[in-house]
């Protein structure tokens, strides 16, 4: 079966991927309404601030995960694929992340402290979600040919 790519095959434009940057997107947003509650601000009740802080890391995420091949089959091709380019991706996007927090565009600053933090919490959940759907792809999806390819 046959799967549209683009960026050089980078990014393969399927349910699969669709899947995968939802939930990649629900990861990354926890992170930082966690974070956002623990500094007392309420996300719901602050879009802008939230959307302010959550954007550097979507920024980061997506640019590296595109270049990484993290939205192709190969992404998340085995369970060690998965954690290994997820982590790897990840540490990458925060650094991207903390360079745009480093401008007046974005809420908060660059330190090494939050990016320390940024790493361990964002990266679990991103290693966690992404370990979950590798394996859930693998033994439901991929036995049923092209149900999300």
């Amino acid at each position: 079966m046959s799967v549209s790519t683009v960026g050089n095959g980078r990014v393969e434009l399927s349910g699969r991927s669709a899947l995968l940057a939802v939930g990649d997107l629900l990861a990354i947003g926890t992170f930082v309404a966690v974070g956002e509650f623990t500094h007392g601000i309420n996300p719901f009740l602050n879009p802008g601030r939230f959307a302010g802080t959550l954007t550097p890391f979507l920024l980061g995420w997506v640019l590296v995960a595109a270049i990484g091949g993290l939205y192709t089959s190969d992404g998340i091709g085995t369970l060690r694929a998965a954690v290994s380019r997820t982590a790897v991706a990840w540490v990458l996007a925060v650094g991207i992340a903390q360079a745009l927090r480093a401008t007046e565009l974005f809420p908060g600053n660059a330190a090494l402290t939050f990016a320390l933090v940024s790493i361990l919490v964002g990266g679990t959940l991103l290693v966690c979600w992404r370990s979950v759907a590798a394996t859930l792809l693998h033994r439901y999806v991929d036995r049923k040919e092209g149900l999300l390819r």
